[in-house]
């Protein structure tokens, strides 16, 4: 029978297949609030919040993510990062034309 401290354990695992293995830092981890209450879950509830978490996109083994690999960046498109690239050395000159002219101007 799936508890709730179990169930907590496998979705910090990732095998409910929508969150990267690691541990959630909660304060109040999933199920405290009700056994806190005095009304722990039950048996039926636990076996419902289960079939939801770990249902039908439910990864087998904690490390399966859909992550793809990717660069520093995060960027997939080399197009796109190379766009990003001249994009930022223009910016970089025309701060280096603004702060130069801004010193000119102070020094004359």
């Amino acid at each position: 029978m799936p508890t709730a401290d179990r169930l907590r354990h496998d979705i910090d695992q990732g095998r409910g297949g929508d969150k990267i293995p690691f541990p959630d830092p909660a304060a109040a981890p999933l199920g405290t609030d009700d056994e806190a209450a005095g009304t722990p879950p039950s048996r039926d509830e636990v076996e419902a919040a289960w079939r939801t978490e770990m249902g039908a996109g439910a990864q087998t083994t904690p490390s399966m993510t859909d992550e793809r690999g990717r660069d520093y960046s995060g960027e997939f498109d080399k197009e796109r990062r190379r766009r990003h690239r001249v994009r930022a050395i223009y910016m970089l000159l025309a701060g280096g034309l603004v702060l130069s002219l801004a010193m000119w101007m102070a020094h004359a």
